[in-house]
Order: C-alpha cells, then sequence, then structure tokens
C-alpha cells in the first residue's frame, strides 16, 4: 500500500547537500569501466543500433522522414528548450552562490 507524505519535506537524495549528491551521482557514470561501453568504443555499432531502432517504426508512422518541416521544426524547438535550460540552470548556479554564508 502507497503511502502519502504532507509537509513537503525534502527527504532522502533531496535532502543530501549538493557536495555528496554529485558524488554519488558520480558513481552512476563510473559504474561500467570504459572498455565496456560499446557505444563510446564502436562508433559503427551505435551507428547500427541507430538504425535498427528507427526500422522499428513502421514507415507511415516516421513523420520526420516524410516531412523535412515538421524534423526542422523539432530542432528548433528543441534547440530553444536546451538554451532556456541553460539560462535556468546558470542563473540558479548563481542565486545559490550569491546567497550570503549563514
Amino acid at each position: 500500500m502507497a503511502s502519502t507524505r504532507s509537509g513537503g519535506g525534502k527527504q532522502g537524495f533531496a535532502s543530501m547537500d549538493r557536495a555528496k549528491q554529485r558524488d554519488i551521482a558520480s558513481k552512476g557514470g563510473q559504474s561500467v569501466p570504459a572498455e565496456k561501453r560499446s557505444f563510446a568504443q564502436d562508433p559503427a555499432l551505435a551507428a547500427e543500433a541507430g538504425r535498427k531502432g528507427g526500422q522499428s517504426v513502421q514507415a507511415e508512422s516516421r513523420s520526420f522522414s516524410r516531412n523535412r518541416e515538421l524534423a526542422a521544426q523539432a530542432g528548433r524547438k528543441g534547440g530553444q528548450a536546451t538554451q532556456g535550460n541553460r539560462e535556468q540552470t546558470a542563473a540558479s548556479r548563481r542565486s545559490v552562490t550569491d546567497k550570503p554564508a549563514e
């Protein structure tokens, strides 16, 4: 049975200080040795996997391959969202570092 929480306080990972969060998060990227990261070591294997994934979608459902303008619009929208996320993250970092020490 799922329980609900009230109060809105931070728990678990969210309650840890940022340095500890970063330390834990970095371990995820280190969990697989570089020589076992097959796509990083073999671009041809990565390309083949991408083709295979694309082929698994029915041709009539591949809207980007049939409509170049739709693909271009999606790319622009993604670029704008990414830029907005960068600006928001930078502003957030500035606000954290600009606070006076307590």
